[in-house]
Protein backbone atom coordinates (compact mmCIF):
# COMPACT_ATOMS: atom_id res chain seq x y z
CA UNK A 1 0.00 0.00 0.00
CA UNK A 2 1.44 3.17 -0.95
CA UNK A 3 1.95 6.08 1.36
CA UNK A 4 2.51 9.95 -0.05
CA UNK A 5 4.57 12.50 2.04
CA UNK A 6 3.93 13.17 5.31
CA UNK A 7 1.58 16.70 5.68
CA UNK A 8 3.18 19.95 5.75
CA UNK A 9 2.86 21.87 9.42
CA UNK A 10 1.52 24.98 9.05
CA UNK A 11 3.53 27.61 11.52
CA UNK A 12 1.70 29.60 13.74
CA UNK A 13 2.80 32.01 16.16
CA UNK A 14 1.92 31.51 19.78
CA UNK A 15 0.16 34.53 20.27
CA UNK A 16 -1.94 33.99 17.26
CA UNK A 17 -2.77 30.38 18.11
CA UNK A 18 -4.29 31.41 21.62
CA UNK A 19 -6.48 34.37 19.70
CA UNK A 20 -7.11 31.48 16.93
CA UNK A 21 -8.40 28.94 19.76
CA UNK A 22 -10.20 31.42 21.84
CA UNK A 23 -12.39 32.12 18.39
CA UNK A 24 -13.40 28.67 17.92
CA UNK A 25 -14.64 28.50 21.14
CA UNK A 26 -17.22 31.84 21.11
CA UNK A 27 -20.65 31.03 20.12
CA UNK A 28 -21.57 34.29 18.10
CA UNK A 29 -18.64 34.39 15.82
CA UNK A 30 -19.30 34.07 12.27
CA UNK A 31 -19.46 30.00 10.88
CA UNK A 32 -17.46 31.00 8.10
CA UNK A 33 -14.51 33.20 10.17
CA UNK A 34 -14.17 30.02 12.81
CA UNK A 35 -13.91 27.07 10.03
CA UNK A 36 -11.07 29.19 8.96
CA UNK A 37 -9.79 28.83 11.96
CA UNK A 38 -10.51 25.38 12.51
CA UNK A 39 -8.08 24.74 9.07
CA UNK A 40 -5.39 26.68 10.58
CA UNK A 41 -5.10 24.63 14.01
CA UNK A 42 -5.64 21.52 12.40
CA UNK A 43 -3.12 22.26 9.55
CA UNK A 44 -0.83 23.13 12.83
CA UNK A 45 -1.62 19.74 14.33
CA UNK A 46 0.17 18.41 11.02
CA UNK A 47 -3.39 16.88 9.53
CA UNK A 48 -3.38 16.61 5.75
CA UNK A 49 -5.32 18.97 3.43
CA UNK A 50 -7.90 16.11 2.30
CA UNK A 51 -8.36 14.90 5.81
CA UNK A 52 -9.41 18.53 7.45
CA UNK A 53 -11.67 18.83 4.27
CA UNK A 54 -13.35 15.31 5.24
CA UNK A 55 -13.70 16.41 9.35
CA UNK A 56 -14.96 20.05 8.40
CA UNK A 57 -17.33 19.14 5.53
CA UNK A 58 -16.04 21.17 3.00
CA UNK A 59 -13.67 21.24 -0.38
CA UNK A 60 -10.32 20.59 -0.37
CA UNK A 61 -9.58 23.39 -2.38
CA UNK A 62 -10.97 25.74 0.44
CA UNK A 63 -8.42 24.55 2.63
CA UNK A 64 -5.41 24.78 0.75
CA UNK A 65 -6.84 28.67 0.08
CA UNK A 66 -6.89 29.82 3.61
CA UNK A 67 -3.91 27.53 4.39
CA UNK A 68 -2.08 29.48 1.58
CA UNK A 69 -3.46 32.68 2.58
CA UNK A 70 -2.62 32.40 6.51
CA UNK A 71 0.95 31.53 5.26
CA UNK A 72 1.78 34.59 3.42
CA UNK A 73 0.11 37.11 6.23
CA UNK A 74 0.16 34.60 9.96
CA UNK A 75 -2.19 37.19 11.38
CA UNK A 76 -5.91 36.91 12.60
CA UNK A 77 -7.41 39.71 10.48
CA UNK A 78 -6.12 37.21 7.44
CA UNK A 79 -9.38 35.41 8.12
CA UNK A 80 -11.56 38.07 7.26
CA UNK A 81 -12.91 38.66 3.82
CA UNK A 82 -10.55 40.66 1.45
CA UNK A 83 -12.35 43.49 0.08
CA UNK A 84 -13.81 43.05 -2.97
CA UNK A 85 -12.75 45.52 -6.31
CA UNK A 86 -16.33 45.55 -7.27
CA UNK A 87 -17.74 47.95 -10.94
CA UNK A 88 -15.66 50.63 -11.29
CA UNK A 89 -17.33 54.56 -10.13
CA UNK A 90 -18.86 55.88 -12.81
CA UNK A 91 -18.72 59.11 -11.21
CA UNK A 92 -15.56 61.02 -10.26
CA UNK A 93 -14.97 61.23 -6.73
CA UNK A 94 -14.55 65.03 -7.73
CA UNK A 95 -17.84 65.29 -8.75
CA UNK A 96 -19.19 63.86 -5.65
CA UNK A 97 -17.30 66.50 -3.72
CA UNK A 98 -18.94 68.77 -5.54
CA UNK A 99 -22.27 67.42 -5.15
CA UNK A 100 -21.52 67.16 -1.38
CA UNK A 101 -19.91 70.78 -1.15
CA UNK A 102 -23.38 71.95 -3.63
CA UNK A 103 -25.75 70.03 -0.92
CA UNK A 104 -23.86 72.04 2.15
CA UNK A 105 -24.61 75.24 0.70
CA UNK A 106 -28.12 76.97 -0.03
CA UNK A 107 -28.95 78.20 -3.54
CA UNK A 108 -28.80 81.46 -3.92
CA UNK A 109 -32.12 81.69 -5.59
CA UNK A 110 -31.05 84.60 -8.29
CA UNK A 111 -27.91 82.96 -10.04
CA UNK A 112 -27.17 80.03 -11.90
CA UNK A 113 -26.53 77.64 -11.22
CA UNK A 114 -30.07 77.07 -9.29
CA UNK A 115 -32.36 80.63 -10.29
CA UNK A 116 -35.64 80.74 -8.06
CA UNK A 117 -34.72 78.36 -5.67
CA UNK A 118 -34.64 78.54 -1.92
CA UNK A 119 -34.17 74.48 -1.63
CA UNK A 120 -32.07 72.20 -3.51
CA UNK A 121 -34.08 69.35 -4.92
CA UNK A 122 -32.57 66.12 -6.05
CA UNK A 123 -33.35 67.26 -9.62
CA UNK A 124 -32.06 70.79 -8.96
CA UNK A 125 -28.91 69.19 -7.52
CA UNK A 126 -28.79 67.21 -10.87
CA UNK A 127 -28.70 70.05 -13.02
CA UNK A 128 -26.32 72.01 -11.22
CA UNK A 129 -24.04 69.92 -11.13
CA UNK A 130 -23.94 69.08 -14.83
CA UNK A 131 -23.53 72.99 -14.97
CA UNK A 132 -20.70 73.01 -12.46
CA UNK A 133 -18.74 69.40 -13.84
CA UNK A 134 -20.26 68.60 -16.73
CA UNK A 135 -21.29 65.11 -15.03
CA UNK A 136 -24.66 63.73 -15.30
CA UNK A 137 -26.42 61.95 -12.63
CA UNK A 138 -29.84 60.48 -12.16
CA UNK A 139 -31.72 61.47 -9.16
CA UNK A 140 -32.04 58.42 -7.29
CA UNK A 141 -27.86 58.55 -7.76
CA UNK A 142 -27.83 61.79 -6.04
CA UNK A 143 -30.52 60.57 -2.90
CA UNK A 144 -27.82 57.43 -2.77
CA UNK A 145 -24.65 59.82 -2.30
CA UNK A 146 -26.57 62.39 -0.04
CA UNK A 147 -27.78 59.55 1.85
CA UNK A 148 -24.12 57.80 2.86
CA UNK A 149 -23.29 61.29 3.55
CA UNK A 150 -26.30 61.56 5.68
CA UNK A 151 -27.10 65.14 4.24
CA UNK A 152 -31.22 65.93 3.68
CA UNK A 153 -30.74 69.11 1.94
CA UNK A 154 -34.76 69.14 0.63
CA UNK A 155 -35.72 69.09 4.75
CA UNK A 156 -36.63 72.54 6.46
CA UNK A 157 -37.78 72.53 10.27
CA UNK A 158 -39.00 75.50 11.74
CA UNK A 159 -37.36 77.00 15.23
CA UNK A 160 -37.64 80.14 16.99
CA UNK A 161 -35.18 82.05 18.74
CA UNK A 162 -35.92 83.62 21.81
CA UNK A 163 -34.26 86.77 22.19
CA UNK A 164 -35.27 87.42 25.76
CA UNK A 165 -31.77 88.50 27.88
CA UNK A 166 -32.33 86.47 30.71
CA UNK A 167 -34.01 83.15 28.94
CA UNK A 168 -31.36 81.04 30.98
CA UNK A 169 -32.47 82.49 34.45
CA UNK A 170 -35.91 82.04 33.45
CA UNK A 171 -35.87 78.30 31.92
CA UNK A 172 -33.27 77.09 34.90
CA UNK A 173 -36.10 78.33 37.44
CA UNK A 174 -38.98 76.58 35.43
CA UNK A 175 -36.68 73.14 35.22
CA UNK A 176 -36.02 73.35 38.63
CA UNK A 177 -39.63 73.57 39.49
CA UNK A 178 -40.46 70.83 37.27
CA UNK A 179 -37.22 68.17 38.45
CA UNK A 180 -37.33 69.31 42.08
CA UNK A 181 -40.41 70.98 43.31
CA UNK A 182 -41.19 72.62 46.61
CA UNK A 183 -42.31 70.26 49.58
CA UNK A 184 -45.76 70.88 50.43
CA UNK A 185 -46.47 72.69 47.52
CA UNK A 186 -48.23 72.54 44.26
CA UNK A 187 -46.87 73.60 40.61
CA UNK A 188 -49.35 73.68 38.06
CA UNK A 189 -48.90 74.69 34.39
CA UNK A 190 -51.81 76.77 32.95
CA UNK A 191 -52.61 78.11 29.33
CA UNK A 192 -55.38 78.81 27.11
CA UNK A 193 -56.40 76.97 23.90
CA UNK A 194 -58.09 78.32 21.34
CA UNK A 195 -60.81 75.81 19.87
CA UNK A 196 -62.42 76.48 16.72
CA UNK A 197 -66.38 74.33 16.84
CA UNK A 198 -66.36 72.92 13.35
CA UNK A 199 -68.53 70.45 11.63
CA UNK A 200 -68.08 69.06 8.78
CA UNK A 201 -70.55 68.66 5.87
CA UNK A 202 -70.48 65.36 5.35
CA UNK A 203 -69.72 62.31 8.01
CA UNK A 204 -66.76 60.62 7.56
CA UNK A 205 -66.56 57.33 5.75
CA UNK A 206 -64.47 54.31 6.26
CA UNK A 207 -62.91 52.31 3.09
CA UNK A 208 -64.19 48.52 3.67
CA UNK A 209 -60.76 47.38 1.31
CA UNK A 210 -57.98 48.68 3.82
CA UNK A 211 -59.95 50.45 6.98
CA UNK A 212 -58.66 53.65 6.04
CA UNK A 213 -60.73 56.88 7.05
CA UNK A 214 -62.14 59.40 4.47
CA UNK A 215 -62.75 63.02 6.35
CA UNK A 216 -64.93 65.18 4.72
CA UNK A 217 -62.43 68.39 3.68
CA UNK A 218 -65.25 71.13 3.25
CA UNK A 219 -66.89 72.42 7.33
CA UNK A 220 -69.63 74.72 8.73
CA UNK A 221 -68.04 76.61 11.40
CA UNK A 222 -70.09 77.36 14.53
CA UNK A 223 -67.66 80.35 16.33
CA UNK A 224 -64.85 79.65 18.67
CA UNK A 225 -64.55 79.37 21.93
CA UNK A 226 -61.68 78.69 24.72
CA UNK A 227 -60.37 75.93 26.87
CA UNK A 228 -58.47 77.29 30.33
CA UNK A 229 -56.77 74.36 31.66
CA UNK A 230 -54.10 73.55 34.49
CA UNK A 231 -51.49 70.69 34.70
CA UNK A 232 -50.45 69.44 37.96
CA UNK A 233 -46.78 68.93 37.46
CA UNK A 234 -46.72 66.08 40.22
CA UNK A 235 -49.71 63.82 39.60
CA UNK A 236 -50.36 64.81 35.69
CA UNK A 237 -54.19 65.84 36.83
CA UNK A 238 -55.86 68.27 34.61
CA UNK A 239 -58.43 71.49 35.41
CA UNK A 240 -60.11 73.03 32.98
CA UNK A 241 -63.03 74.79 32.14
CA UNK A 242 -64.42 75.70 28.81
CA UNK A 243 -65.07 79.41 27.76
CA UNK A 244 -66.95 81.35 25.16
CA UNK A 245 -64.30 84.19 25.26
CA UNK A 246 -60.77 84.59 26.41
CA UNK A 247 -60.87 86.85 28.26
CA UNK A 248 -58.77 88.35 31.88
CA UNK A 249 -61.82 88.16 34.00
CA UNK A 250 -62.60 84.34 32.78
CA UNK A 251 -58.93 84.28 33.33
CA UNK A 252 -59.88 85.38 36.79
CA UNK A 253 -62.50 83.40 37.47
CA UNK A 254 -60.80 80.07 36.52
CA UNK A 255 -58.01 80.90 38.87
CA UNK A 256 -60.35 81.39 41.38
CA UNK A 257 -62.16 78.04 41.27
CA UNK A 258 -58.19 76.74 41.05
CA UNK A 259 -57.10 78.60 43.88
CA UNK A 260 -60.38 76.72 45.89
CA UNK A 261 -59.03 73.04 45.06
CA UNK A 262 -55.84 73.71 46.79
CA UNK A 263 -57.07 75.85 49.69
CA UNK A 264 -53.81 75.37 51.87
CA UNK A 265 -51.12 74.68 49.81
CA UNK A 266 -48.88 77.49 48.62
CA UNK A 267 -49.28 77.22 44.75
CA UNK A 268 -46.55 77.88 41.80
CA UNK A 269 -47.84 78.91 38.55
CA UNK A 270 -46.37 78.37 35.68
CA UNK A 271 -47.37 80.38 32.58
CA UNK A 272 -46.27 82.55 29.43
CA UNK A 273 -46.11 85.86 28.63
CA UNK A 274 -49.16 86.90 27.63
CA UNK A 275 -50.91 89.95 28.09
CA UNK A 276 -53.49 88.50 30.63
CA UNK A 277 -51.50 86.44 32.74
CA UNK A 278 -49.62 90.22 33.83
CA UNK A 279 -51.28 92.20 36.32
CA UNK A 280 -52.47 95.19 33.86
CA UNK A 281 -53.94 98.22 34.78
CA UNK A 282 -56.63 96.92 37.84
CA UNK A 283 -53.03 94.91 39.42
CA UNK A 284 -55.76 91.72 38.76
CA UNK A 285 -52.69 89.16 39.96
CA UNK A 286 -51.51 91.21 42.91
CA UNK A 287 -55.23 91.48 44.30
CA UNK A 288 -55.89 87.93 43.17
CA UNK A 289 -52.85 87.07 45.61
CA UNK A 290 -53.89 89.39 48.18
CA UNK A 291 -57.32 87.47 48.66
CA UNK A 292 -55.38 84.16 48.91
CA UNK A 293 -53.05 84.83 51.48
CA UNK A 294 -49.95 85.37 49.13
CA UNK A 295 -49.53 81.79 48.39
CA UNK A 296 -49.10 81.59 44.71
CA UNK A 297 -45.55 81.94 42.97
CA UNK A 298 -46.74 83.21 39.46
CA UNK A 299 -43.26 82.26 37.10
CA UNK A 300 -42.95 82.97 33.46
CA UNK A 301 -41.49 81.41 30.66
CA UNK A 302 -38.92 82.92 28.97
CA UNK A 303 -40.25 84.99 25.77
CA UNK A 304 -41.10 82.85 22.70
CA UNK A 305 -40.51 79.72 24.68
CA UNK A 306 -43.67 78.26 25.79
CA UNK A 307 -43.23 75.03 24.83
CA UNK A 308 -41.34 74.88 28.36
CA UNK A 309 -45.44 75.10 29.86
CA UNK A 310 -45.97 71.62 30.02
CA UNK A 311 -49.58 72.06 29.23
CA UNK A 312 -48.81 72.43 26.10
CA UNK A 313 -47.66 68.75 25.96
CA UNK A 314 -50.97 67.69 27.56
CA UNK A 315 -52.77 70.07 24.68
CA UNK A 316 -51.17 68.58 22.03
CA UNK A 317 -52.69 65.21 23.19
CA UNK A 318 -55.80 66.95 23.20
CA UNK A 319 -55.93 68.00 19.67
CA UNK A 320 -54.90 64.35 18.15
CA UNK A 321 -57.67 62.84 20.18
CA UNK A 322 -60.51 64.84 20.01
CA UNK A 323 -60.08 68.16 18.14
CA UNK A 324 -58.43 67.08 14.79
CA UNK A 325 -60.67 64.86 13.70
CA UNK A 326 -63.92 65.99 15.65
CA UNK A 327 -67.80 66.78 14.41
CA UNK A 328 -69.26 69.51 16.44
CA UNK A 329 -72.62 70.83 15.66
CA UNK A 330 -72.83 73.24 18.76
CA UNK A 331 -70.27 74.72 20.92
CA UNK A 332 -71.63 73.33 23.61
CA UNK A 333 -71.36 69.87 22.01
CA UNK A 334 -67.44 70.21 21.67
CA UNK A 335 -66.99 71.66 25.49
CA UNK A 336 -69.00 68.65 26.59
CA UNK A 337 -66.57 66.30 24.53
CA UNK A 338 -62.97 68.06 25.71
CA UNK A 339 -64.42 67.77 29.33
CA UNK A 340 -65.32 64.51 28.85
CA UNK A 341 -61.88 63.79 27.86
CA UNK A 342 -60.07 65.79 30.95
CA UNK A 343 -62.56 63.17 33.30
CA UNK A 344 -61.44 60.38 30.98
CA UNK A 345 -57.71 61.11 31.46
CA UNK A 346 -58.07 62.14 35.12
CA UNK A 347 -59.33 58.75 35.89
CA UNK A 348 -57.51 56.08 33.57
CA UNK A 349 -54.65 57.87 31.92
CA UNK A 350 -53.14 60.68 34.38
CA UNK A 351 -49.56 60.19 34.52
CA UNK A 352 -46.82 63.46 35.16
CA UNK A 353 -44.43 64.23 31.82
CA UNK A 354 -40.68 63.32 32.20
CA UNK A 355 -39.00 66.52 31.80
CA UNK A 356 -35.88 65.70 30.16
CA UNK A 357 -34.79 69.26 28.66
CA UNK A 358 -32.04 70.87 30.56
CA UNK A 359 -30.32 74.07 30.03
CA UNK A 360 -26.64 73.12 30.58
CA UNK A 361 -26.54 71.88 26.91
CA UNK A 362 -24.71 73.32 24.09
CA UNK A 363 -27.28 74.47 22.10
CA UNK A 364 -28.70 76.34 24.45
CA UNK A 365 -25.85 79.01 25.54
CA UNK A 366 -26.59 82.47 24.11
CA UNK A 367 -22.98 82.25 22.36
CA UNK A 368 -22.70 79.70 21.49
CA UNK A 369 -22.25 79.50 18.02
Amino acid sequence: MAFGPDPHRLKIPRPVRRALKLLVRRHRAPHVVVQRAQILLLAHQCEGTEQIARKLSCSSRHVRKWKARFAAAPFLETLEDAPRSGRPSRIPIAARCQLVQLACARPDGVKSPAPFRDIWTYKSLAEALVKRTGHSISTSEVGRILRFEDLRPHRVRQWLKSEDPDFLRKAERVCRLYLHPPKDAIVVCVDEKPLQVLERKHPARVDPRDASVRHEYEYVRHGTQALLAAFDVQTGRVFGEVVAHRSAEALVSFMERLAARHPDKAVYVVWDNLNIHYDGADERWSRFNLRHGRRFRFVYTPKHASWMNQVEIWFSILQRRIIQYGDFATPHAQAQRVLGFIRHWNQKERHPFRWTWRTDRLQNRRDAA
